[in-house]
C-alpha cells in the first residue's frame, strides 16, 4: 500500500443534505386529479363525460344569467330591455323579495322582528350545536323559543311567560317520575305543560294583545321563507325529544306504554305527510273544545311533529339496538337506576350512532314544508305559485323565482349536512 493511501481519511458530513422537493405529477391539483379523476381508465372516462356534461349546462346557463336584467317593473319591460336575446328576468326577486321571504301581508315596519329572531337563533343554537362554548350561554338557549314567539307574533308578553311557566311545570313533574321511567316522566312532563296552559289561557284577560309593546300579527299572515323556517327549527327542535320518548317507550317493560308507542309509530309512519297536513287543516279542530280556536300554524306544527318524531323514533331505536348487551349490564354494575344509565352511558352512545339517520330526516323534514302550500299556507312555494305568478307583471317568470327558492333551500339543507359530518368527526362516531 502507498503512502498517499496511507493518508486518506473517510469524509463525515456535518450537515444534512436539503431535501429536494416531489415531482410535480405527485404533489398539488395533478396529483389530486391523478388519485381521484383519472386513477383508472373507467375513472378518466366517466370524469372526461362528466366534465363535458358540465360544459354542456354551463354552456347554456351562463349567459342567461349573466345577461339578467334586475332593474325593470314587469316581464314585459324585461323582454324589451333584452330584445329577444337570452337572458334571465331578476327584476322579480329585487321587487319581490319581501313577499319571498315575509310573505304578502306580514307589516313592513315589523320587518326586522323576524330579522332579530333569526339572528339571535344562531346564538341560542350555538352552545347547542358547538359544546365547547360555555356552558352559561344554555340560558338564553332556553329562554329563546319563547322570545322568539314574541318577536315575530308580537302581541301581549303574558303569552309567552305563560307558555314558559309551562314548560317548566312539565320539567319539574318530568324530573320527579324519571327515576322510574324516561317515558312516563316525558309523558307526564307533557300532560302537565297542557294542564298549565289551559288553566293560564282563562287568566289572560280578553283584549290584552291591544295594549301591547309590539304589535299583534296574526299567523295568517305569516309566509315566505320565514315560515318554512319556523316550521323547520320548531318541528326539528320538538321531534327530537319527542321521538327519544318514543323509542324509549317502544322498548319499556310496561305493556300499556310500549302499545301505545308501537301504535303510534306504525300509524303514523303509515301515512302520507300531505293526508295529516290535511287532517291539520281540516279536522284536528274538532279534537279540541268546541270553544277554544287552536291556530292553524299550531296545528300544522302537532302533525308535522309527529310525523317526523315517528321516523326519529325507529333511527334511534336502532341505534339502541346496535349497543352491546354488556352497556346495559355496566349501568347496572354500576348502580345507576334506569334514567341515570340512559342519561349517561346509552342514549349518549345511540345517539351519535343515528346522528346520520335524524340528519337525514331533518333535512327531508325541512324540504317537506313546502307542503303547506296545498293547505293555502303561503310559504316560499305558496308565495311563488299564487301571488306573484297570479299577478300581471311577473306572470310568465318561473325558472327565476323557483331558482331563488332552490337556493334557498340548498344552502341550509347543505349547511345542516356539513355540521353533521363536522359532528360525526368530532364525536368519533365510528369507534376508531
Amino acid at each position: 500500500m502507498s503512502e498517499s493511501q496511507n493518508n486518506q481519511t473517510a469524509f463525515v458530513r456535518t450537515e444534512t443534505i436539503p431535501q429536494s422537493p416531489p415531482p410535480f405529477t405527485a404533489t398539488g391539483p395533478v396529483k389530486w386529479m391523478r388519485e381521484n379523476l383519472f386513477a383508472t381508465p373507467a375513472n378518466a372516462l366517466l370524469s372526461i363525460v362528466a366534465a363535458y356534461l358540465i360544459y354542456l349546462i354551463l354552456a347554456a346557463t351562463l349567459p342567461w344569467i349573466l345577461n339578467g336584467v334586475w332593474n325593470t317593473d314587469s316581464l314585459a319591460e324585461c323582454r324589451e330591455v333584452l330584445q329577444g336575446e337570452s337572458g334571465a328576468c331578476f327584476s322579480v326577486l329585487s321587487e319581490r323579495w319581501n313577499q319571498l321571504l315575509f310573505g304578502f301581508k306580514y307589516p313592513v315596519e315589523y320587518y326586522w322582528r323576524p330579522a332579530l329572531a333569526f339572528v339571535l337563533l344562531g346564538v341560542a343554537a350555538a352552545p347547542v350545536l358547538f359544546f365547547d362554548l360555555p356552558r352559561k350561554m344554555l340560558a338564553f338557549t332556553v329562554i329563546y323559543p319563547f322570545l322568539a314567539f314574541w318577536l315575530i307574533w308580537g302581541g301581549t308578553i303574558l303569552a309567552p311567560i305563560l307558555a314558559f311557566a309551562g314548560f317548566v311545570a312539565g320539567y319539574v313533574v318530568y324530573s320527579r317520575f324519571v327515576k322510574n321511567s324516561f317515558a312516563t316522566g316525558f309523558f307526564g312532563g307533557i300532560v302537565a305543560a297542557f294542564v298549565v296552559w289551559t288553566i293560564g289561557g282563562f287568566l289572560i284577560p280578553e283584549g290584552a294583545s291591544d295594549n301591547a309593546m309590539l304589535g299583534a300579527v296574526p299567523s295568517r299572515d305569516l309566509g315566505g321563507f320565514m315560515l318554512n323556517m319556523m316550521l323547520g327549527v320548531t318541528c326539528v327542535s320538538l321531534s327530537v325529544p319527542l321521538g327519544i320518548a318514543l323509542a324509549l317507550g317502544r322498548q319499556s317493560r310496561m305493556p300499556l306504554i310500549k302499545m301505545i308507542c308501537v301504535v303510534f309509530i306504525e300509524f303514523i309512519r303509515g301515512v302520507p305527510l300531505i293526508t295529516l297536513l290535511f287532517v291539520a287543516s281540516v279536522m284536528l279542530a274538532y279534537f279540541f273544545p268546541p270553544e277554544s280556536s287552536v291556530d292553524l300554524f299550531l296545528r300544522v306544527v302537532i302533525m308535522i311533529t309527529m310525523f317526523s318524531a315517528a321516523y326519529i323514533a325507529e333511527v334511534i331505536r336502532g341505534g339502541l339496538a346496535a349497543l352491546p348487551k354488556g352497556q346495559y349490564e355496566a349501568a347496572d354494575s354500576l348502580g345507576l337506576d334506569y334514567a341515570q344509565a340512559m342519561r349517561l352511558i346509552i342514549l349518549p352512545q345511540a345517539l351519535k350512532i343515528s346522528i346520520p339517520g335524524i340528519v337525514n330526516i331533518a333535512v327531508g323534514l325541512f324540504k317537506d314544508t313546502t307542503l303547506v302550500s296545498v293547505i293555502s299556507m303561503f310559504d316560499i312555494l305558496g308565495m311563488i305559485r299564487g301571488p306573484i305568478l297570479a299577478s300581471t307583471e311577473w306572470n310568465g317568470v318561473y325558472w327565476e323565482l323557483l331558482g331563488f327558492a332552490a337556493l334557498l333551500f340548498f344552502v341550509t339543507c347543505y349547511g345542516i349536512s356539513q355540521y353533521s359530518q363536522w359532528l360525526e368527526r368530532r364525536l368519533a362516531t365510528d369507534h376508531r
